[in-house]
């Protein structure tokens, strides 16, 4: 009799509890600040030219192979508009074969490649495979209309976080 009094007070306690599931459409939770959603480029507002110059350093490391990079002499440059001698003349990443794994970000020179931490770069459901093949401009086109806001650009290696293997001989801190 105590266990059938103690099963009904968990199904009525479950039973009585806030939903925890959200109506995924309509409402959204916030993506945390590391999320890593699919690579895109960034444009730059002072010069308006993209960041990227197109140096292919993100393709070469890439494991997937899924980038494709040419770059072209700046008009901006030989105006004097710009220090950039090099822009990126033609950028496609295919997004189906990219696994984000941000080592385009993390070798990139010149800060032009983040990961998009929103909830546009995780909805790229399509019907045709090769819909997600993205060129320049729709990589520039979530920087242009600003809705990547603070993009998460700290190197994640443990080489670059600070954090390691400490000397030998040295106490950690507490002991």
């Amino acid at each position: 009799m105590i266990g059938l009094l103690k099963a009904l007070g968990t199904t009525l306690s479950t039973f009585l509890r806030k939903p925890v599931t959200v109506q995924y459409p309509a409402v959204r939770r916030e993506m945390p600040h590391r999320t890593r959603g699919f690579p895109v480029l960034l444009w730059d507002f002072d010069i308006d030219e993209p960041f990227c110059t197109g140096c292919q350093v993100c393709a070469r490391y890439c494991p997937t192979d899924c980038m494709s990079v040419t770059m072209k002499d700046n008009p901006l440059f030989a105006e004097g508009k710009s220090k950039r001698r090099k822009i990126v003349d033609k950028f496609y990443i295919d997004y189906a074969r990219c696994m984000r794994c941000n080592i385009c970000v993390e070798v990139c020179n010149f800060d032009a490649i983040v990961m998009n931490n929103s909830w546009s770069g995780h909805e790229f459901s399509r019907y045709d495979r090769r819909d997600l093949v993205l060129d320049l401009e729709d990589l520039l086109a979530e920087s242009k209309n600003g809705n990547i806001k603070d993009p998460f650009v700290e190197p994640m290696g443990a080489a670059h976080a600070g954090w390691g293997p400490k000397p030998r001989g040295e106490k950690a801190e507490g002991e």
